[in-house]
C-alpha cells in the first residue's frame, strides 16, 4: 500500500509547531547538553605515551629545575623537600612531585556570583569559557581593528552572561584606556564582575592590585568569610617565563591570591619552536613540568589551595616564528595537555579556538571547529579562550561570542556522545513503523520525546531550504550575529551588585566605568 503524502499546509503547520516548541525555554533536566559533561572521547596519546611523558617530566624537574625563584618560593619548596642545585635552580625531587599530585585539591567548585552558575571541574567534566588578552576589538562590518577599552570589556561580559554554552567569563581583552597597572587590574575585575553573574577570571600586575581587588570582592560577597566560602573570581597567573624560569612579579601576585582565598589558574604559555621545543612531545613535557612546579609551590604555601593546572603551549609557524593559534598542531598540543590532566586526575584548563583568522569568516569557522572538536573531547576540565578570539589572540569580536556560542553547543553534543541503553537499543519502534506504521518516524513518540532532549539547535546558523532562505531575504550569519549582539548590549544590564555595594566600592577605589552606563535605557 502506498503512503499518501500529507498536505503541504499540514506539513508547514507541523514544522511551525515544532519551531514554536523549540523556541520555548527548556528545563535544565531535559536539555540536550549541559555544563560539566564527561569529556574523554578523543585520545591524542596512548597510555605508554603518557607514562613516558610523565617520566620525562619528573627527570626535568629533578635534574634541571627552575631558575629565578623568589625567596619565599625557595623557602616554601625547600621546606617541603625541594633543593637548590649548584646552578641556583630550584629542583623538585620525584617524591615531592608525586606527593603533590596525590595530595592536591581536586574536588573543589568554581563558583559563580549566583549558584546557578557554579561549576564542578572534577574528573573529566568539561566547561567552556572565554579568555585572552586581546588589545584590539574587531569590527566585522567595517573590517577595522581598534584598541579595546573598558566599555568593550563590560559589554562582552554582558553578552557572555546570556550565552547558554559559554559557562564562565575569563577576561578576553585588555582595557587600553586605563592609565596604569593598578587601575587596569581593579577596573577589569569590576567591569567583568558587574557584567555577569558567571564565574570571572582575570590577571594582575602587582600584589597591591590583588589585595585591593580582594577588598572589592569582600564587599560584593558581603564579608571576607562569605568570599572565602564561595570565591567567584579567579586569578590567571603566568608564574613562569618559559623555558623553566619563575616570573618574579607574577609569583608575588600568586602568593597574594593563595593567601587571600582566590583560586588560581597556573599558566605555562611557551611557544613551540620559540620558548618551547619544536617537538610537540617535548613541548608537553616542558609545559607540564612548569605547571607541576607551580602546583607544588602553591601547595607548599597552602595545602589544599584551589589551583587549576594550565599547560597552554602555543604553536609557532616555523616559517615566520609567528603564533599559529588555529593550527592542527595547536589542537593536538592542547588536547594532549588536557589528556595528561586526566592522567594525573588534576583539574586542568587548556585553550582552544584561537583562530588565526582576522574576521568571523570561513577560516575562523573551520579552525575553531576542529580545535574545539579535539580539545573539547580530550578530558580537560576548563576550555579557555573558546569564544570571540581572532588573529591568534590579538583581536576579540563581540559578534563572534554569539556565533561561537552556537559552535560550542554543537561541540558539546559530541562531548555527550550517543546514549546506548535499553530504550535506545529496542527495535520495537522499527518493527512498528515497518510493519504497521506509515514507513517513517516523524510522528513516533520517541521522535517527539527526543526532539529536544537529544538534539541541539543553533540560535543563528541557518538550516532552511534554499527556497525558504530566499523568502526570508537571504539572511547572512554575520548579519544575524550583529543584530543579536546589538540587542543584548542595548537591553541586558545585570543588576546583581546593589547600589549600596557599588557605592561602597566606588568610595574605596577609582572605578572608571560610569554607573549610568550600567543601567537599562529608559
Amino acid at each position: 500500500m502506498s503512503v499518501t503524502a500529507e498536505p503541504a499546509q499540514r506539513r508547514r503547520g507541523g514544522r511551525n509547531a515544532r519551531k514554536a516548541l523549540r523556541s520555548a525555554p527548556l528545563a535544565d533536566d531535559i536539555k540536550p547538553v549541559w555544563p560539566g559533561m564527561q569529556s574523554d572521547r578523543y585520545r591524542a596519546l596512548s597510555v605508554l605515551d603518557m607514562d613516558n611523558i610523565h617520566a620525562a617530566i619528573l627527570d626535568t624537574l629533578e635534574t634541571i629545575g627552575l631558575a629565578d625563584a623568589i625567596p619565599s618560593c625557595i623557602e616554601a619548596v625547600t621546606r617541603a623537600g625541594g633543593f637548590l642545585n649548584e646552578k641556583g635552580r630550584l629542583c623538585f625531587p620525584r617524591a615531592l612531585i608525586e606527593d603533590t599530585i596525590a595530595s592536591a585539591n581536586r574536588t573543589f567548585s568554581i563558583y559563580g556570583q549566583t549558584p546557578t552558575h557554579d561549576l564542578e571541574p572534577i574528573g573529566n567534566k568539561v566547561y567552556f569559557g572565554t579568555g585572552g588578552a586581546a588589545v584590539h576589538i574587531v569590527d566585522p562590518v567595517s573590517g577595522e581593528y581598534r584598541e579595546s577599552n573598558l566599555q568593550d570589556l563590560y559589554e562582552m561580559a554582558r553578552i557572555v552572561d546570556v550565552m547558554d554554552h559559554i559557562h564562565y567569563f575569563q577576561r578576553p581583552i585588555v582595557a587600553r584606556d586605563m592609565t596604569g597597572g593598578f587601575d587596569l587590574d581593579v577596573n577589569t575585575a569590576y567591569a567583568s564582575l558587574s557584567g555577569t553573574t558567571k564565574h570571572v577570571g582575570t590577571s594582575f600586575v602587582s600584589p597591591e592590585s590583588v589585595k585591593a581587588t580582594l577588598e572589592m570582592l569582600h564587599v560584593i560577597a558581603g564579608d571576607e568569610k562569605s568570599w572565602r566560602q564561595r570565591p567567584f573570581l579567579s586569578q590567571s597567573n603566568c608564574f613562569v617565563v618559559p623555558p623553566l624560569k619563575f616570573a618574579v612579579d607574577a609569583c608575588h601576585c600568586l602568593e597574594a591570591a593563595v593567601y587571600g582565598g582566590m583560586p588560581v589558574l597556573l599558566l605555562s604559555a611557551g611557544q613551540a619552536g620559540a620558548t618551547a621545543p619544536a617537538a610537540l612531545a617535548t613541548t608537553i613535557i616542558q609545559a607540564w613540568a612548569e605547571v607541576l612546579a607551580g602546583l607544588t609551590y602553591v601547595n607548599a604555601l597552602k595545602p589544599d589551595a584551589v589551583a587549576i593546572c594550565g599547560p597552554w603551549p602555543f604553536v609557532s609557524d616555523l616559517r615566520t616564528g609567528a603564533m599559529s593559534g588555529g593550527s592542527g598542531e595547536q589542537a593536538l598540543l592542547m588536547a594532549a595537555c588536557g589528556q595528561m590532566g586526566g592522567y594525573y586526575d588534576l583539574t586542568t584548563g587548556v585553550a582552544s579556538a584561537m583562530t588565526d583568522a582576522k574576521m568571523p569568516d570561513a577560516q575562523a569557522g573551520y579552525e575553531k571547529g576542529y580545535n574545539h572538536a579535539l580539545v573539547g573531547n580530550s578530558g580537560a576540565n576548563m576550555i579557555y579562550e573558546s569564544a570571540g578570539m581572532h588573529a591568534s589572540l590579538l583581536g576579540a569580536c563581540k559578534e563572534s561570542l554569539v556565533i561561537d556560542n552556537d559552535l560550542i553547543g554543537a561541540v558539546q553534543r559530541t562531548v555527550r556522545g550517543i546514549d546506548v541503553s535499553v530504550d535506545t537499543l529496542s527495535i520495537e519502534g522499527i518493527r512498528e513503523v515497518c510493519e504497521q506504521g506509515p514507513g517513517h518516524y516523524l510522528g513516533q513518540p520517541q521522535t517527539l520525546d527526543l526532539m529536544e532532549r537529544d538534539y541541539v539547535y543553533p540560535d543563528l546558523a541557518d538550516r532552511s531550504t534554499p527556497k525558504e532562505w530566499e523568502e526570508l531575504g537571504k539572511p547572512v550569519l554575520l548579519d544575524k550575529a550583529v543584530e543579536k549582539t546589538r540587542e543584548i548590549i542595548d537591553n541586558h544590564f545585570p543588576a546583581h551588585i546593589s547600589e549600596q555595594k557599588d557605592a561602597k566600592i566606588r568610595a574605596m577605589l577609582d572605578i572608571k566605568l560610569p554607573r549610568k552606563t550600567m543601567q537599562a535605557k529608559l
